[in-house]
């Protein structure tokens, strides 16, 4: 349809608007959204959970076009059948706005699939849809002009510019599809950062980051211009704020540049078992601001950059994830301690966690008061599964084996005695 017939078209519906005929025609439009609610409704179809990625995402595609094209080919199967004996201007506007709600729909779809970390725009997904739609249905039946001269009218001073509501939703608009651009950008160019298997995670995550931010910068220098804000003032605006980010915000920015330092370096990377800020655990995310250790019980704690940059951590798998671990045991100064010791390395090479290389030992560690004290090492690889449980297997089987040995484990004893008044 081109423009003059459009136009045509908008003539004749305000000519039907007088005409009696427009309550049929509204009538048989009504009819026809009811039919094609229930239609779509009838033959709405999810993909299994099991289904390719690509298949969920054409069913929920076609679920979302579905009822507009439904309702489209009732309304032009209507407008054949009744243009005989009414005007029908009224229906071809109403299908102009069906095709309108499928091709919207279907671009804001598309859109969402594009920002995958945006979770914002799946939650307002039907809202963006909607104003966009509205702005096309007041375009089609000729209302935008008028609402677009309205706000016109409505003109204030900022400064020694005169603006009116109308430039101003204009700027805001193209503004927003900008910064849209950009980040859509940014998430393109993530995406394909992080299919280079060459390049470490922290410099990926490093790199993506800096390019989400430069594309940003760079869309905003680009489209401020065009929309008359002069980019002087943002200069003055930004003395400003570089001032109260020394100032006041020191300590964020201290900690956003701390996350880049480790980030780059990788002192510290996902999956590190570390010790910092009185925490032990496993590294889960690591982001420009804080870092997200998860401890052993399940607890996740939160732990600014800064404090891992200004501070000692000890990073249990930094070159190598093999970490070693005890169980002492005490026994009687009556036991054959040269036989007992190779029957404790025995045990620990029993246990699955337990690694050959390098291999258990078992040493007398100290002559106490009680017994003997004696020491049973060994080394695992993976501490992020816990290490109670290891000690308590092995020592476990260490008492079995006492026990079946009769090998007595020693406490301390006092010997009183009592003594009667006048004895000596």
């Amino acid at each position: 349809m081109n423009k003059s017939q459009f136009k045509n078209l908008l003539v004749d519906l305000w000519d039907d608007l007088e005409d009696p005929s427009v309550l049929w025609q509204g009538g048989i439009a009504a009819a026809c959204l009811l039919a094609a609610w229930w239609i779509a409704g009838y033959l709405r179809w999810r993909a299994p959970e099991e289904s390719p990625e690509a298949l969920k995402r054409g069913a929920a595609a076609f679920r979302r076009v579905l009822f507009p094209l439904v309702a489209m080919v009732l309304l032009v199967a209507a407008r054949a059948v009744t243009s005989r004996w009414i005007h029908v201007n009224a229906l071809s506007v109403a299908i102009a706005l069906a095709v309108a709600l499928a091709a919207i729909r279907f671009a804001v779809y598309l859109l969402r699939l594009g920002f995958t970390q945006a979770a914002w725009i799946a939650g307002f997904e039907r809202a963006i849809a909607g104003i966009v739609w509205t702005l096309v249905a007041l375009h089609l039946t000729g209302l935008l002009p008028e609402i677009e001269a309205v706000l016109d009218d409505v003109k204030f001073t900022m400064g020694r510019q005169t603006h009116s509501l109308l430039s101003l939703l204009q700027s805001g608009f193209w503004i927003a599809v900008t910064l849209l651009l950009a980040l859509w950008a940014g998430s393109a160019f993530e995406s394909r950062l992080m299919r280079v298997e060459s390049l470490h995670s922290s410099l990926q995550a490093v790199l993506s980051r800096a390019g989400k931010a430069l594309l940003l910068v760079l869309a905003l220098l680009v489209i401020l211009p065009v929309v008359g804000i002069d980019l002087t003032v943002l200069s003055v605006f930004g003395g400003a704020l570089g001032v109260g980010l020394g100032f006041g915000l020191q300590k964020i920015a201290s900690n956003y540049v701390s996350g880049f330092i480790i980030l780059l370096d990788r002192s510290i990377r996902l999956g590190d078992m570390i010790t910092a800020d009185n925490q032990i655990g496993e590294v889960k995310q690591i982001t420009t601001r804080y870092t997200v250790v998860r401890s052993l019980s399940g607890v996740e704690a939160i732990i600014p950059n800064d404090t891992l940059i200004s501070s000692t951590v000890l990073n249990h798998s930094y070159t190598d994830r093999k970490v070693r671990f005890t169980v002492k045991v005490q026994v009687s100064y009556a036991t054959d301690v040269e036989k007992l010791l190779p029957e404790l390395v025995a045990i620990a090479r029993r246990h699955p966690r337990v690694l050959s290389d390098p291999e258990p030992g078992a040493l007398l560690a100290a002559f106490a008061d009680s017994g003997i004290d004696l020491e049973l090492g060994f080394w695992i690889q993976d501490p992020e599964l816990g290490t109670n449980n290891v000690r308590s297997e092995l020592s476990l089987a260490i008492l079995s084996e006492l026990r079946t040995r009769g090998i007595e484990i020693p406490y301390p004893r006092r010997e009183v005695t009592l003594r009667q008044a006048g004895t000596s």
